[in-house]
């Protein structure tokens, strides 16, 4: 039976887990996918070792820049993001290599699109973790926006929410959230913004899909902003994740 699975720490519940379960269930498909929770990503390749059946490992918080020393060789577009969220297993007789790509640009990209207008040329992309560097070649390399990341703390290259105004969210009209403020179980959290200021030229898409509606979004949306979750985001990037292993 082949084996997949997921790294990250912690992981709780899992979207990859049940999609994965529930594809090999109704597919037929004679594998597994289990969840590794790594306290230390020095524990990365004894897991590719010590299970010789796994096949292919998706890449999750906190370790999608921190697991690439570990790799042979990336994809040009992870190399550009900065950030893997999956790794290919090839075993060639007694060795193996690890392939290194990153779909989270592609379920993003497939996601948003559709619901761009002509006027969205700049975003503010919330949070600089691994996530918001695919976030951000998508909107820049891809789709040819101008972006600005937030972040909670001073840093080079961001600005903070308290410089974010009621002139910025009207000048950078699609807003993304890469953090994990308003995921359950705190679901009455929102990124400190000027919610009073956006208007239907706004779009909010959260990365966050739980809940269904956060509590970024019900703001928007009160505002006449379009919204929407990440579920979407995730469906499609485990289906391009599949596609990577078995490519």
């Amino acid at each position: 039976m082949d084996r997949y699975g997921l790294i990250g720490y912690p992981l709780g519940h899992s979207f990859s887990k049940s999609f994965f379960t529930d594809k090999f269930a109704s597919e037929g498909i004679n594998a597994e996918y289990v969840n590794f929770e790594l306290p230390t990503i020095e524990d990365f390749l004894e897991i590719v070792s010590v299970y010789r059946n796994i096949k292919g490992l998706n890449i999750t918080i906190p370790y999608k820049e921190k697991v690439i020393p570990y790799l042979d060789t990336i994809s040009k577009e992870a190399r550009e993001i900065g950030a893997v969220n999956i790794v290919k297993v090839e075993r060639h007789g007694g060795s193996i290599r690890l392939i290194g790509h990153n779909s989270d640009y592609i379920g993003f990209k497939d996601s948003i699109e559709p619901l761009l207008k002509p006027h969205h040329k700049k975003a503010l992309i919330l949070g600089t973790g691994g996530a918001s560097k695919a976030i951000h070649y998508t909107l820049t390399k891809i789709l040819g926006m101008e972006t600005v990341f937030v972040s909670r703390y001073e840093r080079p290259g961001t600005v903070t929410y308290k410089d974010i105004d009621e002139n910025a969210v009207r000048e950078y009209e699609v807003i993304v959230n890469c953090t994990p403020v308003g995921m359950f179980p705190n679901n009455d959290d929102a990124p400190a913004l000027p919610y009073d200021a956006l208007t239907e030229k706004n779009l909010l898409f959260d990365l966050v899909y739980n809940p269904d509606v956060t509590r970024f979004m019900q703001l928007g949306a009160a505002h006449g902003a379009q919204i929407k979750n990440g579920l979407e985001m995730l469906i499609l990037q485990a289906m391009a994740s599949w596609n990577f292993w078995n490519e």
